[in-house]
């Protein structure tokens, strides 16, 4: 029994949500146009659980280039709507459009001049002949038995809201890249803003050795950089190959101890795997999976070693 009515609880809310596909057409243009042209910011405001609603909506809002912020509409009144400015505009959710805090802000919202847009299910509610623009989010029925806690109320107007969120960052021609601004420590802003140059090992700590450098140098340049390479250049700094730490277990298995006497332009790989430094890491490590090796050297414009980024570096940042 329990799992049938956790089964009409979703039924429900998505039929709550599919009864508002009919009720989008030109109040969703209006809204984006004023959206569109506020020079302010969309100030979102519901009581209780419209309020919690209200929140996710702003941080929808602000996260896809629309700067935003929610106002509890109880505090409102005693002193936080000094929050909203001339330029702002007003997103108000009431399921009733009758709810008393919200209700009380309308005059001081008026007095400033203040576009309002609204979620509501009263259509002839004090809000909505408040209101510039006015989204119907009305529905048959709560999901709860007793028809009581907001649920379906809700979720519906989540769902309008998240569409308008939607087709605003369309309008404003949003793109992967201004997500990742505004979400750099998510996994896609991390793959779409680090850049190699910001994880590469260089300076005195690049392990770098000449080609006449015997092999034991080598080994040394290697171990000491601990990135499993050292990078063979020549007088001028000029990248001529790599000897990596899979070279050296190669290398003895063929030469045995005769192996430390030769030189690292001997053993080296000549062309080795590069990558610019202003390249996003994400291109580093894709190169590096579909080559299955754990660095690349990193040339600056004249083709002089001026870093290695290596695969470990890559992930603890939490590029994958």
């Amino acid at each position: 029994m329990l799992i049938e009515q956790a089964k009409k609880v979703l039924m429900v809310e998505a039929e709550a949500i599919k009864s508002l596909i009919g009720r989008v057409g030109d109040n969703l243009l209006a809204a984006i146009d004023i959206i569109y042209s506020c020079r302010g910011r969309v100030v979102v405001t519901g009581m209780g659980k419209s309020g919690l609603i209200g929140k996710k909506i702003a941080a929808t809002f602000a996260s896809t280039g629309t700067p935003a912020l929610f106002l509890h509409p109880a505090e409102g009144v005693h002193g936080d709507i000094g929050m909203v400015t001339k330029g702002d505009v007003v997103l108000a959710i009431s399921n009733s459009g009758e709810t008393d805090e919200i209700i009380k802000i309308l005059p001081i919202l008026k007095r400033l001049d203040i576009k309002i847009i609204s979620l509501t299910g009263g259509a002839d509610s004090t809000l909505s002949k408040a209101s510039d623009v006015v989204f119907d989010v009305s529905v048959k029925e709560e999901a709860c038995s007793m028809g009581l806690v907001p649920t379906a109320s809700t979720t519906a107007a989540l769902a309008m809201g998240d569409a308008l969120a939607v087709a605003l960052l369309n309008k404003r021609g949003f793109r992967e890249e201004d997500f990742a601004f505004f979400h750099p420590e998510g996994s896609l802003g991390k793959k779409l803003l680090i850049k190699v140059g910001d994880l590469m090992h260089s300076g005195e700590g690049l392990p770098v050795v000449s080609p006449d450098a015997p092999m034991a140098n080598a080994v040394l340049a290697i171990s000491s950089g601990r990135l499993g390479v050292t990078i063979v250049a020549d007088n001028n700094n000029r990248i001529l190959g790599i000897v990596t730490d899979g070279d050296l277990r190669r290398g003895i298995e063929k030469w045995g101890k005769a192996f430390f006497d030769m030189k690292a332009g001997e053993v080296m790989t000549k062309n080795p795997k590069s990558i610019g430094e202003n390249e996003l890491a994400a291109k580093a490590l894709s190169i590096m999976e579909n080559l299955s090796i754990t660095s690349l050297v990193v040339p600056d414009e004249n083709g002089q070693a001026k870093g290695v980024i290596h695969l470990h570096d890559i992930l603890k940042q939490g590029i994958v």
